[in-house]
Order: structure tokens, then C-alpha cells, then sequence
């Protein structure tokens, strides 16, 4: 569900927060107010995965980008059809490690991994999908 920024959602979803270690303004878009007021899309089953992997890893998880709105998208040169439109996130790799993440993350239910060389993205598709981003297949090589 698509909320149309960060207050309404946290008004909203204030009394069944279940995610501890997130937050909505984490989670929301981050175009600053140039297109939209803090868009939040809203997906429990996602963010369910996210707080086991959270779980799993034993430590924070640093999101650098997460949901946008479709002109925030197309800005910062997200792909036309981008799951950050709905809900992605990109989880940045500094002070884990690579191949740990990425199978905690398949552990947790994801199946859509962008594998770059600071971030993981990850969100959920209907058929598992792994790419890696310009520069980065070495590093995430075993």
C-alpha cells in the first residue's frame, strides 16, 4: 500500500509496527521533497524478510536506497520498470561479509539480488533473478 509520505505512514502503521530495527523514513523515498513528500509503499511480507535477515546477519543493516517515487526513479537513473517502485532496498556491504550476506538474504526469503560492488539490492519477484552491477562480479566471486 502506497502511502503518500513518511507522516501519514507513520501515523498509519504506528500502532502495528512489527520491525524493530527499521524504520519508515528509512524506508521512504529520499528525493528530498523534489517530487514527492516521502512516498512509502507499504509491504509487510517484505519487510518480514527484511527483519530476518536483519536478524540473521547480528547486526544493522545500512538501506541507501529503498522505495521511490517513479520521478525520483527515473533521476537517479533507476530502470524503467525498477522494484524500487514498489519496494526494494539496497543494503549497503560494509562490515559484512559478501557471500554471507547474500545467502542470508536467500535464506530470508529474497529473490531478486542485485550484486554490486558497495550494495546488495534486494527485493521480491515472482522468478529469482541474480545480476551484477558494472565492476563488480570479481568482488563477489568465492
Amino acid at each position: 500500500m502506497l502511502y503518500p509520505s513518511i507522516a501519514a505512514a507513520e501515523a498509519a502503521l504506528e500502532k502495528r509496527w512489527a520491525w524493530p530495527n527499521f524504520r519508515v523514513s528509512e524506508l521512504a523515498c529520499r528525493c528530498g521533497g523534489r517530487f514527492c513528500d516521502g512516498a512509502y509503499w507499504h509491504a509487510p511480507d517484505f519487510l518480514d524478510r527484511l527483519q530476518r535477515l536483519r536478524a540473521a546477519c547480528g547486526r544493522p543493516l545500512i538501506v541507501s536506497s529503498a522505495h521511490r517515487c517513479p520521478l525520483w526513479n527515473a533521476a537517479v537513473g533507476g530502470a524503467p520498470l525498477s522494484r524500487h517502485k514498489m519496494m526494494a532496498v539496497d543494503v549497503l556491504v560494509a562490515g559484512h561479509e559478501r557471500q554471507d550476506l547474500r545467502a542470508m538474504a536467500e535464506a530470508a526469503g529474497f529473490t531478486g539480488l542485485g550484486l554490486a560492488q558497495r550494495f546488495l539490492h534486494l527485493d521480491t519477484r515472482p522468478r529469482p533473478a541474480v545480476w551484477f552491477y558494472p565492476g563488480s562480479f570479481d568482488l563477489w566471486q568465492t
